[in-house]
């Protein structure tokens, strides 16, 4: 995966923090998309704070200042790989006729992306594992996104109900403990796309129609 302009979700995702100036915005990019290089070359391990300064041509302090430490830098790594997820998605939407089988093909096509990358999707995942509470704002942020990802696929024409939202969240909660599984061999593609295909059925049952 290659990374993209950071989406609105992720750039309003801090309101308290004070928007980034073009050229803070572009050294953020380097910085980025130096971790994902390293981190798909060797994993969680390979990325060094050190070696990531050097090759986005920053001083180590200034990456310290953008990213404390390499959770945090890997955990804004994932937001900008769903950012680029979520761009493409929203270019080529899921074709599925009901809200569930849009979700599990928007999913399924999202884990396929980080299926061709295996290494940085466990970079991405062991950090958001080792997360503490001082990257709670980046692990909420990722978690904001991946909701608008279901929800952007789910194409409700009114705004989602509590019980929905619930579901949503159940999903995420499915979908990272897939790629887990997956990631430690101990699930394949196949159980997965069963295993994500089967929670997002919880969309359809928490509809205000079934509810009626």
């Amino acid at each position: 995966m290659t990374a993209e302009a950071k989406p609105a979700e992720v750039a309003a995702a801090d309101p308290a923090s004070p928007p980034l100036t073009e050229r803070q915005e572009a050294r953020r990019r380097r910085i980025l998309h130096a971790s994902a290089q390293l981190a798909s070359r060797g994993g969680f391990d390979a990325v060094q704070m050190r070696e990531v300064a050097e090759s986005s041509s920053v001083a180590l302090g200034t990456l310290y200042r953008y990213f404390p430490s390499k959770v945090h830098l890997l955990v804004a790594t994932m937001q900008d790989q769903l950012g680029h997820m979520h761009s493409t998605i929203r270019k080529r939407p899921p074709a599925g006729e009901t809200p569930a089988e849009r979700v599990a093909e928007t999913l399924m096509r999202a884990f396929r992306a980080l299926q061709r990358e295996p290494h940085l999707a466990d970079a991405m995942v062991r950090a958001l594992t080792f997360a503490d509470r001082s990257v709670s704002p980046e692990v909420d942020t990722v978690s904001r996104l991946t909701t608008v990802i279901i929800l952007d696929a789910m194409g409700l024409e009114d705004a989602p109900t509590p019980e929905q939202l619930s579901a949503v969240r159940v999903i995420e909660h499915t979908w990272h403990s897939a790629l887990i599984t997956w990631l430690s061999g101990r699930a394949s593609i196949a159980q997965v796309k069963i295993d994500i295909e089967m929670v997002c059925r919880l969309i359809d049952l928490t509809s205000p129609e079934k509810s009626a």
